[in-house]
């Protein structure tokens, strides 16, 4: 649910397969696969990971005549696993002749991603684009147009660096590639619905690598178009880094009701989870009260007053334990998903954000009394002593959800 301080501004919607992407529907949380997608098997049990923890949409990269025979495959593997995952087709450089020689490929996929900088120059660049876009008119499909920084039309470039020139004010460096970014996505769909796309199967991206160039271009294309807008901070980078510069781009823009569908493009650590890029997704999303997607586990940093490991420990159970729980609470329990859930370390703050919480207990910190009072929508319920605290705790948590979140 929009929280009241965020208006979003109005897009046109876009179905994709089930969901909408745009108007009033919830912003969509997306993810791509970095398997061989000729390896129709891994490909599959990637998609059905990445859906699984929670991405709405899935994109996979179609490169070559092997990933577009595997594409059918893999549409099919998902419904044998009853997964009705809307399933994007990335394309670079050879798109227009992989879509054309393969029919399957164009009517499994439900959306197509195009990059107008990829697709040629001059007459050959209108007529690869024009083969893409008619297809996905010919089988209904939804297309992307993404434009990015590292690469754009080169004509395009030329052209507008010359104008600048050429103007009574020219615009700086900085200031003029993002006024080239937001005209490539704007004359490419223009472009698009001359070709017979209509504007209600169009998404536009600006990806940049900067988080200042990106807050700037999608300011601009928001204010000029009323596009459903995809956002993302294009090669963030790994772990914090890739974490923190995305959660800063996106969190102003969406903050200002700027955007419809968010992926967070994170670098995988050594060994790392795929759907690392999802979870942190959802939880800008939902830090910024836009969506709810699981319940949120409230602890504090620890000090030298909290006996850091218990505490710590525990606030790793609970959070494993709700992620745990959610596939099955999410339908038989609606709005769970909303509740808080406080596990704090010793006096200080504990029992203040114990109460404040649905659910929350204030643990023992050094020096303080063993007992640890368990607080249940703002009043003490019960006091836990002894060796089984956590797995007392909870069985209480289960059973409130139960009790308060039963149809």
């Amino acid at each position: 649910m929009t929280t009241p301080h965020i208006t979003r501004h109005k897009t046109i919607p876009v179905r994709v397969r089930h969901l909408l992407i745009g108007g009033d529907a919830p912003i969509v949380v997306q993810s791509m696969t970095n398997t061989d997608t000729a390896d129709a098997a891994s490909t599959i049990k990637q998609v059905a990971e990445l859906y699984r923890a929670g991405s709405e949409v899935v994109r996979i990269t179609v490169n070559n005549e092997e990933a577009a025979r595997a594409v059918p495959e893999i549409r099919e593997g998902l419904e044998k696993l009853n997964l009705s995952v809307p399933v994007v087709g990335d394309f670079h450089f050879n798109g227009h002749r992989l879509l054309a020689d393969f029919p399957e490929c164009a009517q499994a996929l439900d959306k197509y991603r195009i990059n107008p900088g990829n697709i040629g120059s001059g007459e050959k660049r209108d007529s690869q684009f024009a083969t893409m876009i008619e297809t996905a008119a010919r089988y209904d499909k939804a297309v992307r147009i993404g434009v990015n920084w590292g690469s754009l039309d080169q004509s395009l470039v030329a052209r507008m660096m010359d104008e600048n020139a050429n103007s009574d004010s020219p615009l700086e460096g900085p200031e003029i590639m993002h006024h080239i970014m937001v005209r490539s996505a704007l004359e490419n769909a223009d472009r698009a619905v001359q070709l017979g796309l209509p504007k209600e199967r169009i998404v536009l991206s600006c990806k940049m690598s900067g988080v200042q160039d990106l807050i700037a271009v999608y300011r601009q294309l928001s204010a000029k178009s009323d596009y459903a807008l995809h956002l993302g901070l294009t090669e963030a980078g790994m772990g914090s880094k890739g974490i923190v510069a995305s959660t800063a781009a996106l969190s102003v823009l969406l903050q200002e009701g700027i955007g419809d569908t968010i992926r967070i493009s994170l670098t995988p650590e050594p060994g790392g989870e795929r759907s690392r890029e999802v979870k942190v997704a959802q939880e800008i999303l939902q830090s910024l009260e836009l969506r709810s997607f699981m319940p949120q586990v409230i602890a504090c940093p620890g000090c030298g007053r909290t006996t850091s490991t218990y505490f710590q420990q525990l606030a790793q159970d609970i959070e494993q334990h709700l992620r745990t729980r959610m596939p099955l609470w999410s339908s038989q329990y609606p709005g769970v998903e909303e509740m808080n859930v406080a596990v704090m370390g010793c006096v200080v703050n504990g029992p203040g954000e114990s109460k404040h919480a649905d659910i929350g207990i204030s643990l023992p910190g050094n020096g303080e009394r063993p007992a640890a009072p368990v607080y249940v929508d703002g009043e003490k319920k019960v006091t836990l002593k002894g060796d089984n605290i956590a797995a007392e705790f909870m069985q209480i948590l289960d059973e409130y959800v139960q009790n308060r979140y039963a149809s």
